[in-house]
């Protein structure tokens, strides 16, 4: 028998508190209580009891107000409790069951039968509470690891994003900046109702995560046009606008190596491919108009282009944020999504702050 194992023996009767502490005494530690009252008081002291032998006949409070107060408090509302009366009818024996009784015995008891029942419920509640701890490891580790895998997975995407970066070392912050605005707008955009259904918070948790890969295709756009300190030529800006394509490529062909698909990429891809389309339809690649454009891509698109407008670049100087806040407006209902740029007039602030923020280096 568990010699640690506390047991916790209520009955206003003085022999009977006599009898089962005598009886379970040299095996276990026994706390006793005459009243419901010092019964709860013990339950919720150190050590807590393992198992209660519980008097159901009592003055004050019963067994059964006993039980449901036992049952109401998180602390306690483990522990068994195994109801010991002279109420024998088999009708008492089921409302005792009924109630959350683990066990019934009726007195007078026989000692056997006593013990069997003690050590029977003690082993029951240590394979409960060794369940218990097994499920709370189990639950952190799958916590940690989800944690270590999302961390991962936003190294994976800063680097790549970095990656697009190097290769247009003006950029600077620009991915830092961007990612800001996008949450900013779609954050601003949520309640709206034509949006809302679409903008949950795990939506835009991903939207953010995946904002970064808006650029990733020009890796793949030759130095010469990416990096010529002047205007393009109309051949070297009809290269330069393939690297929608080419990041969106690049991220189909990730999502084909594996075999769950991520729903991030989902929206990277989104982004990547349809953040320089217009609202009118005069965009690029594909020249989607209106509401055939992805949310995704609208929101990138007012980020994108008011941090390019802020932002120095060798065949220009950067303008300030009213000038750049200016440019956005007036292209509401032609560039840009109306609804998004009425959310970056009332958040311009915010995006002031996040520019501050995240300013590139003289």
């Amino acid at each position: 028998m568990n010699t640690n194992a506390t047991i916790l023996v209520v009955d206003d009767s003085p022999e009977s508190l006599a009898v089962l502490a005598e009886l379970l005494q040299p095996s276990y530690l026994v706390r006793a209580a005459n009243s419901g009252d010092k019964a709860l008081r013990i339950a919720n002291t150190s050590p807590r009891p393992d198992l209660i032998l519980l008097d159901v006949m009592m003055p004050d409070m019963d067994g059964y107000g006993v039980l449901s107060r036992l049952q109401a408090d998180p602390a306690t509302a483990d522990i068994p409790v195994i109801f010991i009366t002279a109420m024998g009818s088999v009708a008492d024996e089921l409302h005792g069951l009924e109630v959350g009784a683990a066990d019934y015995i009726t007195k007078p008891i026989v000692p056997p039968v006593v013990l069997a029942r003690v050590g029977t419920h003690l082993e029951l509640k240590r394979a409960r509470d060794r369940l218990k701890d097994q499920n709370a490891w189990l639950e952190a580790e799958v916590g940690r690891r989800m944690a270590e895998n999302d961390l991962i997975q936003q190294v994976s995407i800063r680097a790549l994003a970095h990656l697009a970066e190097i290769r247009d070392p003006e950029t600077g912050n620009h991915i830092l900046r961007t990612q800001g605005y996008v949450q900013t707008l779609a954050l601003g955009l949520q309640h709206h109702p034509a949006y809302r259904d679409e903008l949950s918070d795990h939506y835009i948790e991903l939207l953010t995560r995946s904002a970064p890969l808006h650029d990733i295709g020009k890796v793949g756009i030759p130095d010469a046009i990416l990096l010529k300190p002047g205007p393009l030529t109309t051949a070297e800006w009809a290269v330069m606008k393939t690297h929608s394509r080419l990041g969106a490529a690049a991220i189909e062909l990730a999502e084909r190596d594996i075999a769950t698909p991520v729903e991030f990429l989902k929206l990277a891809k989104e982004i990547a491919w349809w953040h320089h389309e217009k609202w009118d339809g005069t965009g690029y690649p594909d020249g989607l108009a209106g509401e055939a454009i992805p949310v995704s891509a609208r929101l990138m698109a007012v980020a994108d282009v008011f941090d390019a407008l802020i932002s120095v670049r060798v065949y220009k100087p950067a303008l300030s944020a009213e000038q750049a806040r200016d440019i956005v407006l007036s292209g509401r209902g032609a560039h840009f999504d109306p609804a998004i740029v009425d959310v970056f007039e009332q958040k311009f602030d915010t995006f002031v702050a996040i520019a501050n923020r995240f300013r590139d280096a003289a």
